[in-house]
């Protein structure tokens, strides 16, 4: 993380069976054991020079029990309320290059296999943010992200940056207009936190790691081809982004019809010191048009059974707002917040269905207790949903998250703690426990709770 209190001081404001191999713990040894093989600092014979290629990867596994709860009805798309684990696994490979002066081109390549709880269903922070809405366990290959980017120095003056996933290490304007096109994961740029924000290392709930009301663009596996603009300096970043949505909500194959369908993401962020701690602000807003339902449509033509497909269009819309804030308490101990909110009058696309949220948590470093590399976070989200959305779903209406056949409705609430333990440079270790009160906003349901284990190498 930045020290903007030293920046301001500086610099002022400028086949099936084979493939589940994956899923085999002989599997998870040897992937980990290969990390730690290639974790060498061969990329550059001076560790402090700048690189000219770049290669990283990452292996993360997580395995979930959920025990049996009450339930007084289940529909197709619940959590079911019977006792569940799960092991879910991705494995990526990020390689990038430097073609001339600030010009770049990345591909990642990526392997992800298993299942959430219910397929991923029932939950709209969904517990396990490595896992997506898709039904098939089986591990799938993925070209992640393949993408070039273009950095403009508006300075003479240069910071230092390490090298990591798609970063170079070596030099970085301090200043700078920077241009990417390419199919990329658009939250790898927008809705950011240093202690909330990815789920190989710190809370791994679908509502917390991101703002859940931001319906970002993205296919069942969170990629979208994008163009971004963004405008950075010491104490403020300006980003802008356009994506393509996919065809149908939640689905793999995006529409590429940008006259009627595309999704377009506006982010201002401001970073500050407050008592001499460093802080960051950050406003986000979006707006998405495309063939997607409307709620009260679907309810008028059938009543009894609404159908959100039945009422398809282009010329729906939908948009709304996000805020992100993070704050250095102490050297050791961070706070983090969040709320978001989307109109709700159309169908979710692409994220979950969450329509307000407000989220909030603090993350603890271990070297206040000597472990220096241990992390321990507690978090809370409360989430939401419009009036025509909850009126769909009390009618027995669906959507690829949700559907209770039934709703007695109220706030889903998650409670979420983990430790995460660093067993050398590059391996941790972590437990997670979540509680969810009122599942999927039905107050007939749960409450669930859900243990996690998680095994997260990289180099």
């Amino acid at each position: 993380m930045v020290d903007y209190c030293s920046v301001r001081k500086n610099y002022g404001n400028t086949t099936h069976g084979l493939i589940f191999l994956f899923l085999s713990v002989r599997t998870i040894v040897t992937s980990i054991l290969f990390i730690i093989l290639l974790n060498v600092d061969g990329q550059n014979p001076d560790s402090t020079g700048t690189e000219r290629f770049s290669i990283h990867a990452q292996t993360t596994v997580i395995t979930q029990y959920k025990p049996a709860f009450k339930a007084e009805y289940t529909g197709k798309n619940s959590i079911i309320p019977d006792k569940e684990k799960k092991l879910s696994i991705t494995s990526t490979l990020f390689l990038g290059a430097r073609l001339w002066k600030g010009a770049s081109l990345f591909l990642n390549s990526e392997i992800a296999g298993g299942s959430g709880l219910s397929s991923a269903l029932g939950i709209a922070s969904s517990s396990n943010g490595e896992t997506y809405r898709v039904g098939d366990p089986a591990p799938q290959f993925e070209l992640a992200r393949i993408y070039f980017s273009q950095i403009i120095s508006l300075n003479e003056v240069t910071g230092y940056q390490e090298g990591y996933f798609n970063k170079f290490r070596g030099s970085i304007p301090t200043s700078y207009i920077s241009f990417t096109i390419g199919k990329i994961c658009l939250t790898d740029y927008f809705d950011n936190n240093s202690y909330n924000h990815d789920p190989r290392t710190q809370f791994i709930s679908w509502g917390l790691m991101n703002n859940g009301a931001w319906d970002f663009p993205a296919n069942t596996k969170g990629y979208t081809p994008s163009v971004l603009i963004e405008l950075v300096t010491p104490g403020t970043e300006l980003r802008y982004g356009f994506s393509l949505v996919p065809k149908v909500a939640n689905g793999r194959i995006m529409n590429w019809n940008i006259n009627k369908a595309g999704s377009h993401t506006l982010e201002y962020t401001r970073h500050y010191c407050l008592g001499g701690k460093n802080g960051s602000l950050r406003f986000l807003s979006f707006f998405t048009t495309t063939d997607m339902g409307n709620y009260d449509q679907s309810i008028a033509l059938n009543p009894n059974a609404p159908d959100i497909t039945s009422t398809r269009k282009y010329g729906h819309t939908k948009y709304g707002f996000g805020i992100n804030a993070e704050q250095s308490v102490t050297e050791n101990l961070g706070a983090f917040f969040r709320a978001s909110w989307n109109d709700g009058n159309n169908e979710t696309w692409a994220y979950t269905e969450i329509d307000q949220s407000v989220s909030l948590g603090i993350s603890a470093s271990g070297r206040k207790w000597r472990r220096e590399k241990d992390i321990l976070g507690l978090a809370y989200v409360s989430s939401g949903i419009s009036e025509p959305h909850r009126n769909y779903l009390k009618a027995g209406g669906k959507g690829f998250i949700l559907g209770d056949n039934n709703l007695n409705y109220s706030l889903e609430h998650l409670a979420e703690i983990y430790y995460s333990l660093g067993l050398s440079k590059n391996i941790y270790l972590s437990g997670t426990y979540q509680f969810i009160l009122n599942p999927g906003y039905n107050k007939d349901r749960g409450p669930v709770n859900v243990f996690s284990v998680r095994v997260h190498a990289f180099m």
